[in-house]
């Protein structure tokens, strides 16, 4: 934590306090943003995805609940975190390009379309789940062999 306010008071300096507000056009001052940002992530977005971790977390019991058998040795939920969040943060990183904000700018820029914006980071969502049912399944079929009596 003090390393991020060291952070942002060396921000601070480097730009200095009055190229945080923009004269002409408020809503485009750096400040104005930041702050936006700050009530954003902590007023809707922090409650949103703790009650999503906290419905991915019941649900879980609740499935498990179901085979009341064996207890899992291995849980799943961190292999169901990690997913979302690379994705999700994928998507925040990449949302103007998704939604194709600024074509005709990145047109002139690159020469290219937006258009498979939304393709790949559809793709790189379905390689980072698959790479992650791949390693619960080997963690499950390890923890399956060191279960098993005369090892």
């Amino acid at each position: 934590m003090l390393a991020s306010f060291a952070l942002v008071g060396y921000v601070i300096t480097v730009l200095t306090p009055e190229a945080l507000w923009n004269r002409e056009t408020w809503w485009q001052s750096v400040l104005v943003w930041f702050l936006g940002a700050v009530v954003l992530h902590d007023l809707l977005l922090f409650p949103l995805y703790a009650l999503a971790d906290r419905s991915l977390v019941t649900g879980l019991r609740a499935v498990r609940g179901r085979w009341p058998g064996r207890p899992l040795r291995v849980p799943v939920v961190n292999y169901v975190r990690v997913p979302v969040l690379v994705s999700g943060l994928a998507f925040l990183l990449f949302f103007p390009g998704i939604v194709e904000q600024g074509a005709q700018t990145y047109l002139a820029a690159t020469g290219q379309t937006q258009q498979p914006f939304l393709r790949r980071w559809l793709l790189a969502t379905a390689v980072v789940f698959g790479l992650s049912a791949l390693a619960y399944a080997g963690r499950v079929g390890l923890a399956r062999t060191d279960e098993e009596p005369g090892r």
